[in-house]
C-alpha cells in the first residue's frame, strides 16, 4: 500500500496557515485538500474565517485574537494527517450549457486547425468528459478544470484580448475553464454559456466551487438566448446531477 505523504504546515503571517499535501496536481492530493476543508467546515471552529483550497493546499484564515495558534495548529495537523489519499470519483455535477463557435467561440477555428480536427470534433471531445474543478482563481469564480482531452489542447493566444465576455469557455494548453466576468485574457475561446458564474448578490456568489464536477452540454444559439432570458429573470436553475464514479 502506498504510504501517505505527510502534510506540511506553512505559516503565512499571523492570521493564516497553509496546509500543503504534495507537489503535483492530482485528484488524490486535491481529494485530501477537499476532505480537510470539509472536516474544518463541519467543526465550525470559532475564529476560523475562511478556507481557500488550491490544487494541492488549503489556506486557513483565522482571527488571531480569537484563535490561539499554539493550540489550533496541532488540531489542524491532526485533521490533515487523517485525510485519505483516495480520489472520490463521485460527487455533484453541474451541467453547463454552451453555444460553441460562431460569435460565441471566435477561436474555435484556431483550436480545430491546431489539432487537425473539424469544429464538430472539437465540440464532441470537449463535451465528452466530466471535468473536476480543482480550484477557483484569477478572477472571482474562475474555474480551473481538469480532465480535458489532450487532442484539443491548444496554446494560449500570442496577443491576449483586453476584454473577454462573461461566460466564455476557453482552452489554454491542456486546461479548460470559464470566464465568470468580463475580463482580459489569453485563452482560446471556443464557446459561451448563458449561465451567470458570478453574482455578488447571490449566496454563494459563485456557481461553481472546488471539488465539484462540470459537464459541458452543447446547445443551439436559440437555446442560448432562451436560457439567457430565463437567467436574467431569475427563472433558471442550473441542472445538478449526482456523478457515479467509475
Amino acid at each position: 500500500m502506498k504510504e501517505k505523504s505527510r502534510p506540511r504546515i506553512l505559516h503565512a503571517g499571523d492570521s493564516c496557515v497553509t496546509v500543503e499535501f504534495g507537489s503535483s496536481i492530482s485528484l488524490e492530493i486535491n481529494g485530501r485538500v477537499q476532505e480537510l476543508r470539509r472536516l474544518l467546515a463541519e467543526r465550525d471552529l470559532p475564529g476560523v474565517r475562511e478556507l481557500v483550497p488550491t490544487y494541492r493546499s488549503l489556506s486557513v484564515f483565522f482571527d488571531p485574537v480569537e484563535v490561539d495558534a499554539g493550540k489550533f495548529i496541532p488540531v489542524l495537523e491532526s485533521l490533515a494527517a487523517s485525510t485519505n489519499e483516495t480520489a472520490a470519483p463521485g460527487g455533484k455535477v453541474v451541467v453547463v450549457p454552451v453555444c460553441y463557435g460562431g460569435e460565441f467561440g471566435p477561436d474555435m477555428a484556431n483550436v480545430a486547425a491546431h489539432n487537425g480536427l473539424s469544429e464538430d470534433e472539437v465540440i464532441r471531445l470537449h463535451t465528452e468528459p466530466d471535468y473536476y474543478c480543482y480550484m477557483l482563481g484569477f478572477t472571482p469564480g474562475f474555474s480551473y478544470l481538469g480532465g480535458m482531452n489532450e487532442k484539443i489542447a491548444t496554446p494560449r493566444l500570442e496577443n491576449p484580448r483586453t476584454r473577454i465576455p462573461a461566460g466564455s469557455v476557453g482552452i489554454a494548453g491542456s486546461q479548460t475553464g470559464i470566464y465568470p466576468i468580463d475580463s482580459p485574457g489569453g485563452w482560446q475561446i471556443i464557446g459561451r454559456t448563458p449561465l451567470k458564474l458570478f453574482d455578488p448578490l447571490r449566496e454563494p456568489p459563485t456557481l461553481l466551487d472546488a471539488g465539484l464536477w462540470v459537464r459541458f452540454e452543447s446547445i443551439s444559439e436559440e437555446a442560448y438566448r432562451k436560457i439567457e432570458e430565463d437567467v436574467a429573470r431569475g427563472g433558471y436553475t442550473p441542472q445538478v446531477l449526482e456523478r457515479n464514479g467509475e
